[in-house]
């Protein structure tokens, strides 16, 4: 399914001239072609991420990807090509992230953005789905005496530009009268300096942002994330309008590890899980049925991506969770079987 992709003059600080571009060829791919035949051509998935956000996407010592986003770029090669390794990484800032998603520079945004109405009505993508339910907090040195942004008192606030972060805390300030001034930054990293060399005294963003950004400074335990969460932070995995079927199969690679998670198979559980007489167990490992098929996949594409990449929780724990550097409790992202609201439709 192919359709023709329009601009709005205010697309949301991306770049006018980015945007021509995406206009004037950088939808080949939807024009000649469903996504997912162009990934399989091709041979890799083009999968944005951010440019290093400690746990969720970053390289290693030994220059691998790893983290939480960048798993679900795995997941999606494992259900593909049964083999995670295939995906090509495309580092992007906050600011040329949609831009590059329009141009047909990568198959699938999986990066730290937030799901809102402007986005999908002005750039023209669609975000298939919310896999982690976040919000703004505020970090600041222990010493500080606020512990409440309500009790800010001329204080300086460090936050990047051209995000909902920007816009969420100035309406914040605004609304409660709160005697703080913004000091924007064209990215997270040079905000997170402003922040560790004093230039200002509280650093805003999403509060998985703010974990991990503490994690990496000189000393994490003069830092505090304050209780306060002043809006909504859907983020998920961002792919252009017009062809459904690539919405579709992205959609359901985040409610298949949820799926999997919540039937109890996981990594380590597998092997018995693909002998199990359970019906929805069966219909989840193909063992019953072919769901893979109607998304252009094989039978055993939940078992790939279990087998090399895990549910969502194991990709929760292993990249995020309490026993990592960053120690973010799982929270709202618990399934909603265990007090969480991360919810998957059955598989059938």
């Amino acid at each position: 399914m192919t359709s023709r992709t329009t601009v709005s003059a205010g697309s949301l600080a991306v770049a006018g001239a980015s945007l021509l571009v995406a206009l004037s060829g950088g939808l080949a791919e939807a024009q000649t072609g469903t996504t997912l035949k162009a990934v399989k051509d091709r041979g890799t998935l083009n999968c944005g991420v951010s440019e290093g956000l400690a746990g969720f996407s970053a390289k290693n010592d030994k220059g691998t990807w790893t983290g939480f986003d960048v798993d679900f770029c795995r997941a999606m090669a494992a259900a593909i090509f049964d083999d995670p390794s295939k995906v090509k990484y495309v580092p992007l800032n906050a600011e040329k992230r949609f831009a590059a998603l329009q141009a047909g520079e990568i198959d699938v945004l999986s990066r730290n953005s937030t799901w809102t109405l402007a986005r999908e009505t002005s750039l023209k993508i669609v975000f298939p789905a919310v896999t982690y339910f976040d919000g703004q907090g505020f970090m600041v040195r222990k010493t500080m005496s606020a512990q409440s942004p309500l009790e800010f008192e001329n204080v300086k606030v460090c936050v990047q530009d051209g995000t909902t972060n920007a816009r969420n805390a100035a309406d914040y300030f605004r609304a409660n009268d709160v005697k703080a001034t913004l000091m924007t930054t064209a990215s997270a990293r040079e905000a997170v300096k402003a922040y560790e060399e004093g230039r200002c005294e509280v650093f805003t963003s999403d509060v998985s942002q703010l974990h991990a950004e503490r994690a990496g400074l000189g000393k994490p335990g003069d830092h505090a994330i304050l209780p306060d969460v002043i809006s909504k932070e859907p983020l998920g995995p961002a792919v252009r309008q017009g062809d459904d079927a690539w919405a579709l199969l992205v959609k359901w690679v985040h409610f298949a590890m949820l799926d999997a998670e919540e039937l109890g198979v996981t990594s380590q559980t597998l092997d018995k899980a693909l002998k199990s007489e359970r019906p929805e167990v069966r219909r989840l490992v193909g063992t019953d049925g072919d769901l893979g098929k109607e998304l252009g996949l094989t039978k055993d594409w939940v078992v790939r991506i279990v087998r090399h990449v895990g549910t969502y929780g194991e990709v929760f724990e292993r990249n995020v969770g309490t026993e990592t550097p960053l120690g973010i409790p799982r929270g709202l992202n618990h399934l909603w079987s265990t007090g969480g609201i991360q919810y998957a439709p059955p598989l059938q």
